[in-house]
């Protein structure tokens, strides 16, 4: 199994320079710390408060609690904590207000550095108006002259950072840092795998901590998720749906567009006809400001617009998180089969649909690897600060890999490129098929154009391995990581 905690080294150092400047300075230091929902945040704070051994104080809010409950809430267990040198002098009844709630925390610091943690933040805001004005006249009034780090943490990405917007009480007041899945690399160490099943592994999880501990050292995704289709209550299956359920918690038209998404409708109009089904398609001023609440809100759906030397059409959208992804596709499926005793039909329906959704899947793998190699010059062309994809209204051609120097239009295209990622070797047709697609792409230059083959199984051994400038494969993409 992996071990309970992996990875995560940037992001306990960044934790660890707040701390050292709370004990050089003796002056408090706020941090906001957000990411999506199962990333991490409160197994990342804790590893790092045990790691301090001060005294500190977690609090985690409770969604459609009212003020007066979470303030009760708040002050038992913060006698419980390890923060206050004398417990018993924390006041029982509850304050009317926060302010209240403020001096008494104050009151209960003790003189020497120490840790506040208060967690899903963004239900406090929603339970009292008043929460955010409260929160910055305490830290001015009362904590920042003491040797406090105040850590903020919250799922709702757009809700975090409003917390700290130009228009609200705390601007200026905290530094951020947004915590992201764990990376390819940091999986495949987890789990002891080598780096075409780091990747599978990768993509299975999302990068996510949560599902880790249950898949054993060393087994391969499909292994894994035979293994989880004998258990409807397995992570693989819970987590994303929670996920489904905290977000959108009925069957409304958000959500059946995102389902839309994940079964491979990507343009706008193919979503707006699917999601719209008897209905008749959805209108634009109705689609529209959903994808926007999808991409920039939620940040549950990503947006990819064809790059090339002229602005192009028309945008694809895809399921950013690649395990709800696979939920949607397949795993809630499985899950229902499994739930009434039918493991092999479940396992059956996940094998028969993941060679096509892995190679669709894969994909932005691939371009962030490349990025990642062009930044620290690991590739021919110097210039490369831009990976995408590029396809015409037909998406015939579709050129999966564009490297170019800015995005999503470029000034110099520098590379194009294939993803192969199947069982079976690339071979010069390939290669050729790829020289001929690139023609058509606005900026490229056939003869000064490189070319990029991302292939799971190499080349055919016939192939001549200078038809493609870069052969990139799972063991580029991990070191691309680590």
């Amino acid at each position: 199994m992996a071990a309970s905690f992996v990875g995560r080294a940037q992001e306990l150092a960044v934790l660890g320079k707040r701390l050292d400047r709370v004990v050089r300075d003796g002056r408090g230091v706020a941090l906001t710390i957000r990411g999506r929902r199962q990333v991490g945040k409160s197994r990342l704070v804790q590893e790092f408060i045990d790691r301090t051994g001060l005294p500190y104080f977690y609090f985690t809010a409770t969604k459609q609690m009212s003020s007066p409950e979470s303030t009760s809430s708040f002050l038992g267990e913060l006698a419980e904590s390890s923060l206050p040198p004398r417990p018993e002098l924390i006041p029982t009844r509850t304050p009317a207000t926060w302010p209240d709630v403020w001096r008494i925390v104050t009151s209960a610091l003790p003189d020497r550095p120490s840790i506040i943690v208060i967690d899903e933040l963004p239900w406090l805001t929603e339970q009292d108006d008043v929460f955010d004005g409260a929160l910055q006249t305490a830290w001015d009034r009362l904590l920042a002259g003491r040797p406090v780090l105040l850590l903020l943490l919250g799922s709702d990405l757009h809700m975090m950072e409003r917390l700290t917007a130009y228009d609200r009480p705390f601007y200026g007041r905290a530094d951020h840092l947004v915590l992201n899945p764990l990376n390819p690399a940091e999986v495949g160490t987890a789990l002891a795998l080598p780096p075409a099943d780091a990747i599978d592994a990768h993509l299975v999880t999302g990068g996510l901590p949560g599902i880790l501990p249950s898949w054993p050292s060393g087994m391969p995704a499909l292994d894994f998720l035979r293994q989880e289709c004998a258990d409807p209550a397995a992570t693989v299956f819970s987590i994303p749906e929670v996920t489904l359920q905290a977000g959108f918690p009925g069957p409304d038209q958000a959500r059946q567009v995102l389902e839309a998404i994940a079964g491979e409708t990507r343009t706008q109009a193919n979503i707006a006809a699917t999601a719209g089904a008897r209905a008749g398609s959805l209108s634009s001023g109705t689609l529209s400001p959903l994808l926007r609440r999808l991409v920039d809100d939620k940040r549950i759906l990503a947006v990819d617009q064809p790059l090339s030397t002229q602005a192009g059409r028309p945008a694809v959208y895809r399921v950013a998180d690649s395990n709800l992804r696979l939920y949607l596709a397949a795993l809630r499926q499985a899950q229902a089969l499994a739930a009434r005793g039918r493991t092999d039909a479940a396992y059956a329906l996940v094998e028969r649909r993941w060679s096509s959704w892995r190679g669709r899947a894969v994909e932005p793998i691939i371009r962030e690897s490349l990025e990642l190699a062009a930044a620290a010059g690991a590739l021919p062309w110097s210039g490369v600060g831009a990976v995408g994809g590029w396809w015409n209204r037909r998406f015939d051609p579709e050129i999966n890999l564009v490297g170019s120097d800015t995005a999503p239009v470029a000034a110099s295209i520098f590379f194009t490129g294939s993803v192969k990622w199947h069982v079976s070797p690339v071979d010069t047709r390939d290669v050729t098929a790829l020289r001929r697609a690139s023609a058509s792409v606005p900026g490229v230059d056939p003869e000064h154009c490189g070319y990029v083959v991302a292939s799971l199984s190499g080349r055919e051994k016939h192939t001549d391995p200078d038809s493609a400038d870069v052969w990139w494969g799972p063991g580029d993409v991990i070191n691309a990581w680590a």
